[in-house]
C-alpha cells in the first residue's frame, strides 16, 4: 500500500480555483459531494483540464505530446511510493490516488484518451469513460447500472447539442435506479438537456441534488 499523502491547503485552492473558471457546471456539481470525495472529484477535473489544454497551448504535436508523456510520469509518482513532483495539480491528485487506491493505470487511461486531440477528433465515448472511472472509484461506486450512467454523461458533456446526445442521456435514464452516490457526477445531465441562463444552473443542479433525480 502507498503511504498517504497530503496536498497543501494552497494546493487544494490552486485546484478549486481553476475548476471554477475552466469547467463550472462540473464544479458546482462536485460540490454536492461530502468531503473528502469532492476534493478528489476536484483533483479529477483539474487533472482533465490539463490535458485538455495540451493540444490548445501549442499548435506543435510534438510538443503536445512532451506535455502529456509529462503527465504520464507525473501520474506514476502520484499514484506510487515516492513524492509526487511540486505542482499543485499533481499533489492533489497524488492525495486523491493514495486515498482511494487509484492506480496509474486508470490516470494513463484518460491521458491516452485525451492523446487521440493531438491528430484528429477526440474519441468523447473514452476519454467520458476514462474519467467516469477515476470518479466512481472516489464515490464508492460500483454497480454496472451506474457504471454505464456515468460514462454516458460524461461523454454527453464532450459532445455538443444534438439528437445523439439527446439519445444517449435517454438511453440511460431509462435503464435503471442508479447510486444515490453518484449524483455529484451525474446531475450534471440536467444542464445538458437544456440551455439555461448562467443564474438557473446553480439553482437546477440543487433542485435535481434535492430530489435525487439527474
Amino acid at each position: 500500500m502507498s503511504p498517504s499523502f497530503r496536498a497543501s491547503e494552497a494546493s487544494h485552492r490552486y485546484v478549486l480555483d481553476t475548476v471554477r473558471t475552466a469547467d463550472r457546471d462540473r464544479f458546482l456539481a462536485a460540490l454536492f459531494a461530502p468531503e473528502p470525495a469532492r476534493r478528489g472529484l476536484m483533483a479529477l477535473l483539474a487533472f482533465d483540464h490539463e490535458l485538455a489544454r495540451a493540444r490548445a497551448v501549442t499548435r506543435e504535436p510534438l510538443l503536445a505530446e512532451i506535455r502529456l508523456q509529462w503527465w504520464r510520469e507525473a501520474v506514476a509518482e502520484a499514484a506510487g511510493m515516492d513524492k509526487p513532483r511540486a505542482q499543485p495539480v499533481v499533489e492533489a491528485l497524488a492525495e486523491t490516488a493514495r486515498r482511494y487506491r487509484l492506480t496509474a493505470d486508470g490516470f494513463i487511461a484518460l491521458i491516452d484518451a485525451r492523446a487521440e486531440e493531438i491528430e484528429g477528433p477526440l474519441d468523447v465515448v473514452r476519454a467520458g469513460a476514462a474519467l467516469a472511472d477515476l470518479e466512481l472509484a472516489v464515490l464508492g461506486v460500483g454497480d454496472e447500472t451506474t457504471r454505464k450512467a456515468a460514462h454516458a454523461v460524461a461523454a454527453a458533456g464532450l459532445m455538443g447539442e444534438g439528437r445523439e446526445r439527446e439519445a444517449l442521456l435517454a438511453g440511460v435514464r431509462a435503464e435503471g435506479r442508479t447510486d444515490p452516490a453518484a449524483l455529484p457526477i451525474l446531475i450534471q445531465a440536467r444542464l445538458l438537456d437544456r440551455p439555461l441562463p448562467p443564474w438557473r444552473r446553480p439553482l437546477a443542479l440543487w433542485w435535481a441534488a434535492r430530489r435525487g433525480r439527474w
